[in-house]
């Protein structure tokens, strides 16, 4: 259940995991309440696959005039699950940090037309630790993901986002 926000006003912080061992309800529970949008996203599931993130979603919150996915909700949701791949990465590293989307780029290759997953991951295997040595080095840094939509066995969406971990 989302709480009111106020406009300027930091949520506070979900405490860190314990030995890097996250309980992804708990995540999905706190994002929920620190964003107040993704209660209406048809979140269903959150689960991880070594260095990807994988949303379960259902269409009917995201449906638009054609009875098909709303590319703008798709796009949120896109945003949303790369700022979350890198807030959960950087939890598993035992730092709490603040991450914000630099840039991000859809493309739509097929309608949305019944429940989806959403995938995050690296766009280069090295991402992660070039990540890492960046924020040892200067303390900020920018890692480039990608995610892609699948409706059924059908890619839908491909989208690329850089997120900046600020100092």
């Amino acid at each position: 259940m989302a709480t009111s926000r106020e406009p300027g006003t930091p949520f506070p912080r979900l405490s860190l995991p314990e030995k890097g061992e996250e309980d992804l309800d708990a995540f999905q529970r706190w994002l929920t309440q620190a964003i107040p949008m993704v209660d209406a996203l048809g979140l269903k599931r959150m689960s991880r696959n070594n260095d990807h993130l994988v949303w379960e979603l259902a269409l009917a919150p995201s449906l638009n005039d054609k009875g098909t996915g709303f590319g703008g909700a798709l796009t949120a949701q896109t945003t949303l699950l790369g700022w979350c791949w890198t807030t959960l990465w950087l939890r598993q590293q035992g730092l709490a940090r603040d991450v914000v989307v630099a840039d991000a780029s859809q493309r739509f290759l097929a309608p949305v037309t019944h429940d989806y997953r959403l995938i995050c991951k690296p766009e280069a295997p090295q991402g992660p630790d070039d990540l890492a040595s960046r924020l040892e080095t200067r303390g900020k840094g920018r890692i480039t993901l990608v995610q892609t939509l699948y409706c059924h066995d059908v890619l839908c969406l491909e989208a690329r986002g850089t997120y900046a971990v600020l100092s």
